[in-house]
């Protein structure tokens, strides 16, 4: 059946109808809504929300836009809805009524840490699986987008844009990311052209502040020669724990952070105490790593810890490590410390010793 069938007999209450309708856009709906929220389970919720809410209009849908369009409109007001919600957001990230959480298997009182660089990191930010990328229809952005597709799903795109007041972060993915034109845009936010315009203007000065500098585009292409080599080198100081090597292949203004941590550090003296300090723990900790892919491409590694007195015993799953890389530097290291990330990768809880 046509569209235009589908769509008469979905407005009658036939379901199978609908699903035919909504499905294709379920994957790029999960997308737009990861990118407003930062989390895929916030986007997953919200996306059911968003099928839920569009089976109950879908009778009064009178077709002047497209399906998709339509459903774009419902999707970006259920995450406002959510991103208001904000407090629930923060305690199912783990954040305290009063300060920093702990850290997975610490015992004793925290160690000293160096000086935070910030302390307004989003507690709610993941990884998103490129597993689940793979199920993306394969569409480019529309003819208004200022960001690649690779680019508009990377770790530091979507943890900047979480910085973004919740209107300015929409207009800016719309327009930027997924390539909206102004009046349709529009049309999906229910605002004038005006207000489009000035919030996207002012999301675009918000968002320059917040990215790395030099933009999103330095990284070597994922699986290229370069990076297999760089990757190789850091999964070999890593699990040799050799901190003078892991600090040597950090850029001098490498961004470090550790969600659901609030704060975040900057540059390789910072790092050299970090990785010390909390995660070889003065060399009391060893670690392997499993390498996998999130937000379109990006090295990240499930991390599986053993005590260095017992490195026979099996090694346990501990969070995800991702790596934003620039030419043949790490410019930004996202330690997971959630261990619920790793198995949606397809990752194992513990390796064999």
């Amino acid at each position: 059946m046509t569209d235009t069938e589908l769509l008469a007999r979905a407005r009658t209450g036939d379901g199978e109808a609908f699903g035919e309708l909504a499905e294709p856009f379920r994957r790029e709906l999960q997308v737009h809504c990861y990118r407003i929220l930062g989390s895929v389970a916030d986007a997953e919720d919200v996306l059911q929300e968003t099928m839920v809410a569009a089976w109950r209009g879908i009778a009064a849908f009178e077709g002047r836009s497209s399906v998709r369009a339509w459903l774009y409109r419902i999707a970006t007001n259920q995450c406002l809805n959510a991103l208001r919600g904000g407090g629930r957001r923060a305690q199912r990230a783990g954040q305290p009524a009063g300060g920093v959480p702990g850290v997975p298997g610490q015992r004793g009182p925290m160690p000293p840490l160096p000086e935070p660089a910030t302390s307004d990191e989003p507690l709610w930010l993941e990884p998103y699986p490129d597993l689940l990328l793979a199920e993306l229809p394969d569409t480019s952005p529309g003819p208004e987008a200022r960001y690649e597709a690779r680019e508009s799903i990377s770790l530091a795109f979507v943890a900047a844009l979480q910085h973004l007041p919740p209107r300015q972060r929409v207009t800016l993915v719309l327009r930027d990311a997924l390539g909206f034109r102004a009046a349709e845009a529009a049309g999906i936010l229910g605002w004038s052209l005006d207000a489009v315009n000035g919030s996207l203007k002012r999301a675009r000065a918000a968002l320059a502040a917040q990215l790395p500098d030099g933009g999103l585009s330095q990284a070597p292409l994922p699986g290229s020669a370069p990076e297999r080599e760089f990757l190789t080198r850091f999964t070999d100081a890593f699990e040799r724990g050799d901190i003078d090597v892991l600090v040597a292949m950090l850029t001098a203004d490498a961004r470090l952070t550790m969600p659901p941590w609030p704060i975040g550090f900057r540059g390789p003296a910072a790092a050299a105490q970090l990785l010390s300090v909390l995660v070889f723990r003065g060399g009391t900790r060893r670690f392997r790593l499993v390498a996998v892919r999130a937000n379109g491409g990006q090295p990240a590694f499930g991390c599986y810890v053993t005590d260095a007195d017992a490195p026979d015993a099996p090694a346990q799953s501990d969070g995800l490590i991702m790596l934003t890389l620039a030419g043949d530097r790490i410019a930004g290291v996202t330690r997971f410390l959630d261990n619920s990330l790793p198995p949606r990768f397809g990752l194992p809880a513990t390796l064999p010793g």
